[in-house]
């Protein structure tokens, strides 16, 4: 079905226009990771943990003010269709708070409120959710699959090789100031990989279905609508994105249980944080309690702490446990697929899509045709997630 041209649609595609031109200018990914990460874990370990780390970030390019007022000039009372009108207003809002949390990175506890205001935080639940993960023994660490071999550069092949299976094109990077080991850069469609990692088999196949087989399968799927909000997020979208990128590790059967462990960190380091501990203090809670070596402990730890708090980090599990759960409930993932989008939006996609202002998901994450997880415990764990 096609958007014919009354006004009510000329208005909603004009304002959707306008929201992509104001929206491709933030990518919170690219304004949290400090520049200076590798100096300032040789000070924070020099000072036997003690000291906190003093991180500095890019600076940030865009008029912000100015855009926090374009965002809100937007004529939304023109959209005759309640529906779409009620989606859009909590968009704009949305992106209002992703803003107030880039202009306040480095900031603190500016910085670590807006963040709650975006991202929330842990709740009891969440809590134990972890620390019940946190009782269960990790793979042998010796076994060949999970030994450190390629750099970055190495492993460039296994990713160009992984994505022949999809029918799209996207620039690899390398990077020595991302606090993840590999990323997908959204608005500019590219994959970053860190320099400073070596990257074991298990941690290649963990994130080719990752990070290409979802991350990139839905920045790709979201630029094929007519409206583009599917292409840059819709609001809350990052724990669906995140719960969906890592049940693909679990249908392809590389969910390991000292994976889930290292989400139940991210969890218990947000957790730390929402307490108001310093950086040293979540470190060594990770380090000295939970007996997690200290590089571990020190990224996860930086994870959290990064820009004055930043809580995002336990929507993996949450997303994660949503995902399995909406999956064996046998509701069918594909709509998820269609871009930056939320489980909570699910109506409104099925309805935009019914009206013409969206489209069935082109590229379809391989891991989820067929369930190959063989781990019984891994199955266990996600079956007894409160």
């Amino acid at each position: 079905m096609m958007v014919d041209n009354s006004t009510s649609q000329k208005v909603l595609l004009e304002i959707d226009k306008n929201i992509d031109m104001l929206v491709k200018q933030i990518e919170l990914l690219s304004y949290v990771n400090p520049i200076n990460i590798e100096e300032e874990k040789e000070r924070f370990f020099a000072s036997k943990y003690l000291t906190d780390p003093i991180f500095q970030y890019p600076n940030i390019n865009f008029d912000k003010f100015k855009l926090h007022r374009e965002l809100f000039t937007q004529p939304l009372e023109q959209i005759t269709d309640k529906d779409i009108r009620n989606l859009y207003e909590d968009i704009i809002y949305a992106y209002s708070g992703l803003i107030q949390c880039i202009e306040n990175i480095g900031n603190g506890k500016h910085f670590y409120f807006n963040s709650l205001h975006c991202f929330g935080t842990p709740t009891e639940n969440d809590v134990e959710n972890a620390k019940f993960i946190l009782h269960f023994e990790d793979e042998n660490r010796g076994e060949d699959r999970f030994l450190p071999k390629y750099s970055a550069k190495d492993s460039e092949v296994f990713f160009k090789a992984f994505s022949k299976k999809y029918d799209f094109s996207y620039t690899i990077e390398f990077s020595n100031k991302i606090s993840a080991i590999a990323m997908v850069l959204n608005n500019v469609k590219t994959l970053v990989l860190n320099t400073n990692h070596t990257y074991s088999d298990n941690e290649i196949a963990v994130l080719t279905n990752h990070e290409i087989g979802v991350h990139m399968v839905t920045t790709m799927n979201g630029l094929l609508h007519p409206l583009k909000i599917f292409s840059h997020g819709f609001p809350n979208n990052e724990e669906t994105q995140e719960g969906l990128a890592v049940f693909s590790e679990y249908m392809s059967n590389n969910l390991t249980v000292t994976r889930l462990k290292e989400l139940a960190y991210r969890v218990i380091a947000v957790d730390s944080l929402a307490k108001g501990y310093p950086f040293s203090r979540t470190f060594r809670l990770l380090h000295n309690n939970y007996d997690l070596e200290r590089e571990s402990a020190f990224y996860i730890t930086l994870r959290a702490h990064r820009g004055g708090g930043f809580t995002k980090d336990y929507l993996y599990l949450s997303g994660l446990k949503k995902i399995y759960d909406y999956y064996h409930s046998g509701k069918d993932l594909s709509l998820l697929l269609t871009g930056k989008v939320s489980l909570e939006y699910v109506e409104e996609i099925q309805s935009l899509i019914k009206k013409g202002y969206a489209v069935t998901p082109k590229h379809i994450t391989d891991a989820y045709a067929e369930n190959k997880n063989t781990n019984k415990k891994v199955d266990f764990i996600l079956r007894s997630l409160k």
